[in-house]
């Protein structure tokens, strides 16, 4: 059986570049899925507190180990939530993410957003005030960094990194500790390539993961997998969308993690095709003059108060980054 390519890490661990991503899986869907996933030969699995599904991955896992596999020869991202971005609690959400899934460890721990909101009242604050996510305006970026390299330095972390986290962010995080975040996972896709972003990472020797590889339906707009251009590429090398776009971002030296919870779609995205470069090109420009952000919390219901990307939606928000 074919376990895909892997991509040597910073800290010489090796993430394989297709990996299943679990959010907005609904309930019951999860554990299936990654069960599937496995048994199907994938090693990656995408996780977060914020899914609310992490017990059924740990139910899945139960299937699969080590009748399947081994749980050192899976490679399993979670990452710590808003509401415990301060240093007194980090270690408790980490320690309950562990217990969720049943391991002791995990490969990689990512910061989730570069946005805490206040602890203590559940995974989504709201402010009374406003009817808002509660912001907790006063635990910075760096706070929240230093947390993370102490968790670290217990065991029960092999690696960490960030999400969502634009160059000023990483940056500050860096000046202020001198510690590089090993991967940084974004929404990437044709239509959101963020080229900068991407060249700053390989400069710093931090590895890119690729969330929404195929867009996602958050956002009344046609669906990546139904443009023209996507279907003739996929119908030229006997794929499907999915696939094509799936190795557009491997194309591009990320690995990527498309959510499915269809089991066909599933073994599907995980069989890896390969663009050329004129394939490669021919999928980029479906995003000129087309770029579309789909996960901006400005746009949540509650939203969230703060400009991350200075996208549209968010230039009218109160708040910043607190970056240090």
């Amino acid at each position: 059986m074919s376990f895909g390519k892997v991509i040597k890490l910073s800290t010489g661990q090796d993430i394989p570049q297709i990996g299943l991503g679990t959010w907005l899986s609904k309930p019951q869907e999860v554990e299936h899925a990654v069960e599937w996933a496995v048994r199907a030969g994938y090693r990656h699995l995408d996780l977060a507190m914020i899914y609310e599904n992490q017990h059924e991955v740990g139910a899945a896992l139960k299937k699969v180990i080590p009748s399947v596999c081994k749980r050192e020869d899976l490679f399993m991202t979670s990452k710590l939530w808003n509401s415990s971005h301060q240093p007194q609690v980090a270690e408790a959400e980490l320690d309950e993410t562990l217990k969720q899934l049943g391991t002791d460890y995990l490969d990689l721990y990512l910061v989730h957003w570069p946005v805490a909101f206040i602890p203590g009242k559940g995974l989504n604050p709201i402010n009374p005030d406003n009817g808002q996510k509660h912001l907790d305006t006063e635990t910075s970026l760096v706070d929240t960094w230093k947390a993370m390299i102490k968790l670290k330095e217990t065991g029960k972390v092999k690696a960490i990194g960030v999400s969502n986290f634009t160059i000023d962010h990483i940056k500050g995080i860096i000046a202020a500790t001198g510690v590089v975040p090993v991967a940084n996972q974004i929404e990437a896709h044709p239509l959101l390539p963020q080229d900068d972003l991407v060249a700053f990472c390989k400069e710093q020797n931090i590895h890119i993961t690729a969330y929404s590889p195929l867009g996602n339906n958050l956002l009344n707009k046609p669906m990546l997998t139904e443009h023209a251009s996507i279907k003739e590429v996929a119908a030229k090398l006997d794929a499907t969308p999915a696939q094509v776009l799936v190795a557009w971002g491997a194309y591009r030296g990320y690995s990527v993690i498309p959510k499915s919870v269809q089991h066909e779609r599933v073994i599907s995205n995980f069989k890896q095709v390969e663009l050329s470069k004129e394939d490669y090109e021919k999928v980029s420009a479906v995003g000129h003059n087309n770029h579309t952000r789909y996960n901006t919390p400005a746009g949540y219901s509650p939203k969230w108060d703060i400009n991350l990307f200075d996208e549209p939606i968010e230039l009218s928000a109160t708040h910043k980054v607190k970056v240090q």
